[in-house]
């Protein structure tokens, strides 16, 4: 009996590591068939995100919707920030901000909006102006002030790419599961967050937050989608795992609270310190429900 528990749990990480890897690198002839799957791993693959079960709202105990901030600095999560140059790269690889534009203009993304409530809707015409700067150099207006028509080497046009992405902003729920007797986190939404592209170039350019993306649309996109693994690039993870799964570092700037969900930095003002320890608070208020159910 362990014996057939053994075989069967090995047979299905072979098929695993067989569909995570890239595929028939090894048995390819030519660099066309290099990422090419067969027909037999086709039919074992069975490549989707892992379906979220229903939770009633009775089953809910307790609660709590933050907003966190996800640093590119940092490297842990570099995975959602590189490769940001493509010109020498596979195209199985990309960054997340171009996984999220890439879809968006395929419309495989149908819905972007305005803010992290989801109140109002965007489409990608509405967020060019957002993500495009279109100038005219001083030799340009010397032209037109000639009365001759502008020559497309005076029009300065400056677009954001993955490169200028320097945050993510993701919004989730912490919820208690009274089924289960267990705290869990569900994302809700996330957002890239560049310098405002009108002062891009500027030293200092304030931080502005692009599009939202409602998280549960964007799933099979980003299940689609594979980040470098930088332990074994045999099996590397979908953008849909490493943010279900936490996979990153981030910091809460933001709790759902009575003052209209303010933000840390309203009332813990020009003292990163402390807002830090604001955003731990919040974290352990958040964490220490779990702890206290088992107490008595």
């Amino acid at each position: 009996m362990k014996l057939k528990s053994f075989l069967l749990i090995l047979a299905t990480v072979c098929s695993v590591v067989t569909s995570f890897a890239q595929a028939n690198i090894l048995n390819a002839k030519s660099p066309d068939e290099i990422g090419v799957r067969t027909d037999a791993q086709k039919a074992i693959d069975n490549d989707k995100p892992l379906e979220y079960g229903y939770v009633d709202d009775r089953d809910i105990l307790f609660s709590k919707i933050v907003w966190e901030k996800i640093v590119l600095d940092e490297r842990a999560n570099f995975p959602l920030y590189y490769p940001i140059d493509t010109n020498n790269i596979g195209s199985n690889r990309r960054s997340l901000y171009d996984v999220l534009m890439k879809s968006i203009k395929s419309n495989k993304i149908k819905n972007i909006y305005d803010d992290s409530y989801f109140s109002s809707k965007r489409t990608l015409k509405d967020i060019e102006a957002s993500l495009s700067k279109v100038d005219t150099t001083e030799m340009g207006i010397e032209q037109l002030n000639a009365g001759e028509n502008l020559s497309a080497e005076y029009i300065d046009r400056r677009d954001i790419t993955a490169a200028d992405i320097q945050e993510y902003h993701i919004k989730g729920l912490w919820y208690f599961d009274k089924r289960q007797a267990e705290l869990k986190y569900r994302l809700l939404g996330i957002a890239p967050v560049a310098p405002d592209v009108n002062f891009i170039d500027t030293e200092q350019p304030d931080l502005v937050e692009l599009f939202w993306v409602f998280f549960p649309d964007a799933r099979e996109v980003l299940h689609e989608a594979k980040s470098f693994n930088n332990q074994n690039s045999s099996m590397p993870f979908s953008f849909d795992h490493i943010l279900n799964s936490r996979r990153f570092h981030g910091y809460i700037y933001k709790e759902e609270n009575v003052q209209g969900d303010r933000t840390i930095t309203e009332y813990v003002s020009q003292n990163s310190l402390m807002q830090l320890l604001e955003s731990e608070r919040i974290k352990d208020k958040i964490r220490d429900f779990e702890l206290d159910m088992w107490t008595y």
